[in-house]
C-alpha cells in the first residue's frame, strides 16, 4: 500500500510539473492576460479540471509557477537556506563570496528573469496578481542585503565599503533587467554575463581591484 501511495504522489507531482512548465512557456511567449487555462492544460497534456485541483486558478498557478522558477524546484526551501547561498556566507574571502553569489545568481536568472517580465507586465493590467504577492519588502533585496553584509565583513572588501553601498550595488547589476537586456536583446552567452558581472563587482566591492588601477 505505501508503494502504491508513493507511486501516486510521483505521478502528481509529475503532473503538477509539467502544468508549471506549460505555463511557464505560455506565460512568457503570450502574456499572462492572454492565456487560457485550457491552453496549458492542453500543452502539458492534462484536462484542465486537473489544473483547478492541483492549483485552484490560474493566479495560483503563477505563485506556484514563480516559487519554482525562482527555487529551481518545488522543496520548500528558502533561497537563503540554500547550499548555494550558505557558499556565499561561509566563503573564507569577499572574493570567494562574491563568485559564490554570482553563479548562484546566475542560475537563477536563467530560470526567473524572463517570468519576472512577464509578472510585471501582467501586474499593470491584473489587479489580482499584485494581490498575491502583499508585502511590500522585495524578497530580491533582502536576499542581496543579506549577501552582501556577509560579503562587507570579509577579507578582501574595501575598507570603507559598508553593507548598504554593496547591497544597492549588487542589487543593479545582479537584476533580472539587465541580464536579459545582455543575454536576451544582446544574444550574451549566460557565462560571459556571468564573467562580466563578477568582474564589474570586483572593480566596485572589493580591493584587489583598486589596487591594479593606475
Amino acid at each position: 500500500m505505501t508503494e502504491v501511495k508513493g507511486k501516486r504522489g510521483d505521478k502528481a507531482l509529475e503532473t503538477r510539473r509539467r502544468i508549471i512548465d506549460a505555463a511557464a512557456g505560455l506565460f512568457v511567449e503570450q502574456g499572462y492576460g492572454a492565456t487560457k487555462l485550457q491552453e496549458i492544460a492542453d500543452r502539458a497534456g492534462v484536462a484542465v479540471q486537473t489544473i483547478y485541483f492541483a492549483f485552484r486558478n490560474k493566479p495560483s498557478l503563477l505563485k506556484e509557477l514563480v516559487n519554482v522558477a525562482i527555487a529551481g524546484d518545488d522543496d520548500p526551501v528558502p533561497t537563503m537556506d540554500r547550499p548555494w547561498f550558505t557558499k556565499v556566507t561561509t566563503a573564507p574571502t569577499a572574493e570567494s563570496a562574491l563568485a559564490a553569489l554570482v553563479a548562484g545568481t546566475r542560475r537563477t536568472l536563467e530560470r526567473v528573469a524572463a517570468i519576472d517580465e512577464m509578472v510585471r507586465a501582467a501586474t499593470a493590467t491584473n489587479p489580482e496578481i499584485r494581490e498575491l504577492w502583499p508585502d511590500e519588502t522585495d524578497p530580491r533585496y533582502t536576499v542581496i542585503s543579506t549577501a552582501a553584509k556577509a560579503l562587507a565583513e570579509k577579507s578582501g572588501a574595501r575598507p570603507a565599503l559598508s553593507a548598504g553601498e554593496a547591497a544597492d550595488v549588487i542589487y543593479a547589476l545582479l537584476s533580472p533587467e539587465l541580464f536579459l537586456v545582455l543575454t536576451r536583446d544582446r544574444a550574451w552567452p549566460a557565462d560571459k554575463w556571468e564573467r562580466w558581472a563578477y568582474d564589474t563587482l570586483c572593480s566596485q566591492l572589493l580591493v584587489r581591484m583598486q589596487n591594479l588601477a593606475p
